[in-house]
């Protein structure tokens, strides 16, 4: 059997007719730049979440980039953040000219630890971005409670947690403004390289736009120097076809990762992934813990099971954060974890039959 890590061919073929007809629509009418594609999806996509603005843009990382410059953070700045993530959350902050200041993790739910915050804050400390990481949310309640109590932004890197819930109010609705990743294999994913950016203020949602698009809402009325990244139209219109299904798409996830951590829960040798009190955690990944990772994750791949590893490194642990002059000590659950944690195949169509299959073969590795 074969079980890739992601099945992005199933999930086209389970809703074939309303891909095609969305990219035939955008080609029918060449709406590739902006246009009512964007519209569409930008308008639907805010009200999905209770939000007033959606401002598209070339991918993720330009979305938390383009954040942190219209709120003004810059050079002799800080911002908080958590130690492990994908870089674009800590090299963006960088490329604003700030500096990124790491915070470990919370050893059961893998997001930054809010009882380490406070420690790291100082009179340069703008913002904080907690990353809802893997599909789980952050402690965000506990964190908004900092930002307000030191008068910090809040900014929600929300780009593996799409339709995550703390305490019934969903992710990316928590802060000044939240970001989004499309990315091919996330939850809701586009066919290329797409972002977003929410928020309910209006000034930052106009400046956002404006940046976006080389400093102007109109062509050739160019208010400031910008950026070119903006959501194009075929991407849109796939991502607002997608976006009708999310909510199934989502529930399989957690029944999926039910059916893991279930069959799995006798495995001692294994950690599985625990759901923080009150929320809904989303399952953009499914990680194990383990002593054996590199092993394991060889074994599963020779019986053709692809996994992952998120994330190989943490990132204060990274060369390109050598001149922080950290220890790994300095981050020990996070660097700890590192080594240790491995991320099963799971997406909306995985089977019973296959998750079996995936755990039959971990058993046998471990007996």
């Amino acid at each position: 059997m074969k079980i890739p890590f992601v099945d992005l061919r199933a999930q086209y073929q389970s809703i074939k007719e309303d891909i095609d007809s969305a990219i035939e629509s955008v080609i029918v009418r060449s709406a590739y730049i902006r246009g009512p594609f964007v519209e569409n999806f930008e308008r639907n996509f805010a009200a999905r979440l209770n939000m007033k603005h959606c401002i598209g843009v070339g991918n993720g990382t330009d979305a938390i980039y383009i954040v942190l410059k219209m709120l003004g953070i810059g050079a002799g700045d800080e911002v908080i953040t958590t130690a492990i993530s994908w870089i674009s959350t800590s090299e963006t902050i960088s490329q604003a000219g700030a500096r990124p200041v790491f915070v470990d993790v919370d050893p059961d739910f893998y997001t930054i630890d809010p009882s380490r915050i406070e420690e790291k804050i100082t009179k340069r400390t703008k913002a904080i971005i907690p990353v809802h990481l893997y599909g789980q949310p952050a402690d965000i309640v506990k964190i908004k409670t900092l930002c307000d109590k030191y008068n910090l932004l809040l900014i929600e890197d929300c780009a593996q947690a799409h339709f995550a819930e703390f305490e019934g109010k969903m992710t990316g609705t928590f802060g000044i403004a939240s970001t989004f990743s499309f990315y091919p294999g996330k939850n809701l994913g586009a066919y290329g390289d797409a972002g977003a950016i929410l928020t309910n203020n209006d000034e930052l949602a106009m400046k956002v736009r404006m940046y976006a698009n080389h400093g102007a809402l109109k062509k050739h009325n160019h208010e400031f120097e910008g950026v070119n990244s903006r959501l194009d139209g075929l991407q849109a219109a796939i991502l607002d076809a997608k976006l009708r299904y999310i909510s199934e798409w989502t529930e399989k996830r957690i029944a999926a990762a039910g059916i893991y951590s279930s069959l799995l829960s006798g495995v001692h040798e294994i950690t599985t992934p625990k759901t923080r009190e009150n929320c809904k955690h989303v399952f953009h990944v499914y990680n194990i813990r383990t002593e054996n990772r590199d092993r394991l994750k060889q074994i599963l791949n020779e019986a053709g099971i692809e996994t992952a590893i998120h994330y190989p490194t943490a990132l204060p642990n990274m060369p390109a954060y050598r001149y922080l002059s950290h220890k790994t000590s300095d981050f020990p659950v996070a660097s700890a974890y590192q080594d240790r944690i491995l991320s099963l195949p799971i997406f909306p169509e995985i089977t019973s039959e296959q998750i079996e299959y995936v755990v039959n073969i971990i058993n046998k590795s471990l007996s």
